[in-house]
């Protein structure tokens, strides 16, 4: 814990429109319950009087299209709680499914954010796969607790969209599905703590992840926002979103059965409207009212809401359910709570057909609005019935369930009467926002108490630089520096002439002695910082003095004989010459025609708990290195311990295992003799791709950024292809 007086913790919501009011719930997939429960969870973390500030995390958007609210890089939530937006990526709103190219920007600019305020979060707690990821690196390099929720997960997204028939291709384009579960085998794998809403998901969706481990998992519910969502009182005026309903119904004082959700495949809407329609009784007994966010023309929406929106429209037109059922076009986010009292006061029901919830926030607003429910059996509902005694789960894939779950709630009073006051009285012993903070903290306490932070970044951190330079090169050195001897002549004479206070690296994947053997074979000045074996050495000056706090952050759980034995007789699979062995790097030579694929030998090492990180390069050179390791990572360790601020930082490279240190925020170039594996970082902004080959391509980068002279930034607009742009808000 801080020295200072109570805990600070950040939450991270990479993705969505997040503001502290007038929430635009239901405006894509990315803006649903998740959103409110970031918000009103800092809020309630904030006041209690151990937590000294709490900050969400989100990203700063820059677009006509949206609020200028998004813009705004803080905005104060609770007297100690804060939304702080940091810019990365494209500035304008993009979906989160199309941000996973630039969450190692994230992580950059949220270091700088930290060292430029001097204060490190004592924990961090990344929500959903994306903050799970960037976070778990923060959280690595900062030596602090790290936290996850995963909200939804994507094996269980996969199975789904299996079972529906979606080809692999296509679930690989739209959802970038196997970087997002890699992205939380990676959460899952850092966590001191995995909170969790319900025993089903630690039973049934996390169990199957390499990483599970149900002593890190606590189910602490989400609480409920007991003051907005109340039942109806007695003689209450009609609110004007009641009007907006009721004018599409021909009888609008029946009784209603009210979904509210977005317009999502996975939201089974559409088999709620098909079942509705064909049945009678149904039909006779109540209204069907569906709020399906926020839109403007639907024309315009995104591509899987609107074929769901044009399917239930089609469904409501073949079943001639005119004046029968009501699909308002908008709502306020403070209109919600409304919405369900109006439900509410008919004796209604509330339906959540979904194929899978994570959770159900929407069911304990119905329960604390006085509304039953009825909910699939599939997640976090059936927590929820068992705690609140309320309702009836169905069967989502099968209509009889559901058409006969929701007769049961509208021709039984006594029991639709039972389920309102049993909901009531246990919605605020249960799922209160106060029980869960108070939850919470005490798990962080917990956490706080035990953790071994060996932090490589906070016992290092110094205010003087290398050499007393005000900026730093770092180069690659086979096939970048080298192979051309004039050209990496004219690179050492360009440094050895300029007046700018430049400190000069390398970073490669060969072992420290090989470079010094190198260095002097080339009569090369010896730099003032060599990154080798892949980023997990680190050496300073002349003298080449070790970094010991980066030995001591990447040695744990590093297992190198765990690793030699489990490879040991895979076919396709050779150690490489013992120069190119390292302490914390083994090095193997790889021939994918015959040997397991790189996906499949990260899942082997997950299953036999070994934590390390694989850099493939040419396709065929394969290094095993700690999870905390590589030379991304590195670089942002030395930047954070020496002062230097990323966009002072210029590195060159020319092949996969220079990928990671290429795509930070630093200025990257990359050489002209570059392999195909680096062409996907073509669309970043900070990495330009020279013409020229070797070294002449390290100058003309150098000249391109204005290096040696004012340093050109280039304009952080990114260059958006179609295959990003999809599924855009």
């Amino acid at each position: 814990m801080s020295e200072e007086k109570g805990i600070r913790i950040a939450l991270l919501s990479l993705h969505g429109l997040i503001r502290g009011e007038n929430l635009e719930l239901g405006r894509d997939e990315d803006t649903g319950g998740q959103t409110r429960y970031v918000v009103e969870l800092a809020r309630a973390l904030e006041s209690f009087p151990q937590v000294r500030r709490v900050d969400l995390i989100t990203r700063q958007i820059f677009d006509d299209r949206v609020s200028d609210d998004y813009a705004q890089p803080e905005e104060q939530i609770g007297e100690n709680a804060y939304i702080v937006r940091i810019p990365f990526g494209p500035r304008r709103y993009f979906l989160k499914t199309s941000l996973w190219p630039y969450l190692d920007l994230f992580v950059d600019q949220c270091l700088h954010f930290f060292q430029k305020n001097r204060s490190v979060p004592d924990v961090l707690h990344g929500h959903y796969a994306d903050a799970g990821y960037a976070g778990a690196q923060l959280a690595r390099l900062l030596g602090i607790p790290f936290v996850f929720t995963g909200h939804s997960l994507g094996r269980v997204k996969r199975e789904r969209l299996r079972e529906s028939g979606m080809p692999a291709a296509r679930m690989e384009k739209t959802y970038r599905i196997s970087r997002r579960i890699e992205g939380e085998e990676f959460a899952l794998e850092t966590s001191s703590l995995i909170v969790t809403s319900t025993h089903q998901e630690v039973r049934e969706q996390y169990e199957k992840y390499e990483q599970y481990d149900p002593e890190r998992m606590e189910v602490i519910p989400p609480g409920v926002n007991l003051e907005a969502f109340r039942p109806p009182r007695p003689e209450e005026a009609l609110p004007p979103i009641a009007g907006k309903i009721r004018r599409f119904l021909a009888e609008p004082d029946k009784p209603m059965i009210l979904a509210m959700a977005r317009p999502d495949e996975r939201k089974n809407l559409e088999r709620l409207v098909d079942t509705y329609g064909r049945s009678e009784r149904l039909r006779a007994a109540a209204n069907l009212v569906l709020i399906l966010g926020s839109r403007g023309d639907l024309r315009e929406m995104p591509a899987g809401q609107r074929t769901v929106l044009t399917n239930i429209l089609t469904l409501i037109d073949v079943h001639d359910l005119y004046g029968e059922v009501a699909y308002p076009k908008r709502h306020g986010s403070d209109e919600v709570p409304e919405i369900y009292r109006v439900a509410a006061a008919t004796r209604g029901v509330f339906v959540n057909p979904a194929l899978t919830e994570p959770f159900g926030l929407t069911l304990l607003e119905a329960a604390a609005s006085g509304l039953p429910i009825v909910a699939t059996n599939d997640g976090g509902p059936s927590d929820i019935l068992a705690n609140c005694h309320n309702g009836v789960l169905i069967d989502p894939f099968d209509p009889a369930s559901l058409e006969e779950g929701l007769l049961r709630m509208l021709e039984d009073p006594a029991f639709w009467e039972t389920s309102r006051d049993e909901g009531l009285e246990r919605v605020h012993r249960f799922y209160s926002w106060e029980r869960h903070a108070e939850r919470y903290l005490g798990e962080l306490d917990k956490i706080l108490a035990t953790f071994d932070p060996s932090p490589a970044l906070r016992q290092t951190r110094r205010t003087r630089r290398i050499t007393k330079a005000d900026r730093l090169l770092l180069t690659d050195i086979d096939n970048t520096l080298t192979g051309d001897d004039e050209a990496m002549r004219r690179f050492v004479q360009t440094l050895e002439e300029t007046e700018t206070r430049v400190g000069f690296g390398i970073a490669t994947g060969r072992h420290f002695q090989t470079v010094l053997e190198l260095l002097d074979s080339y009569d090369l000045p010896r730099p003032e910082i060599l990154i080798t074996s892949v980023g997990t050495e680190i050496y300073y000056g002349r003298n080449h003095t070790p970094d010991r706090s980066w030995r001591e952050h990447i040695n744990y759980r590093w297992d190198p004989d765990g690793v030699r034995r489990l490879f040991a007789g895979l076919p396709g699979i050779e150690l490489q010459d013992e120069s190119e062995q390292g302490d914390f790097k083994i090095s193997y030579q790889v021939d994918f025609s015959i040997a397991p694929s790189v996906p499949t030998l990260r899942r082997h090492l997950r299953e036999n708990g070994l934590r390390v990180k694989l850099v493939l390069s040419l396709g065929m050179f394969l290094d095993v290195i700690p999870s905390r390791a590589g030379s991304g990572l590195c670089i942002r360790h030395l930047a954070y311990k020496w002062g230097f601020p990323l966009d002072h930082i210029l590195v060159a490279g020319d092949s996969g295992n220079d990928e990671e240190m290429l795509a930070g925020n630093t200025l990257g170039v990359v050489v002209g003799n570059y392999g195909k594996e680096l062409e996907k970082l073509r669309k970043f902004p900070r990495i330009y791709f020279a013409e020229a080959e070797h070294a002449a391509g390290i100058l003309e980068g150098i000249e391109y950024y204005d290096f040696l002279g004012d340093i050109r930034i280039p304009n952080d607009r990114f260059v958006e292809t179609a295959e990003e742009g999809e599924g855009q808000g």
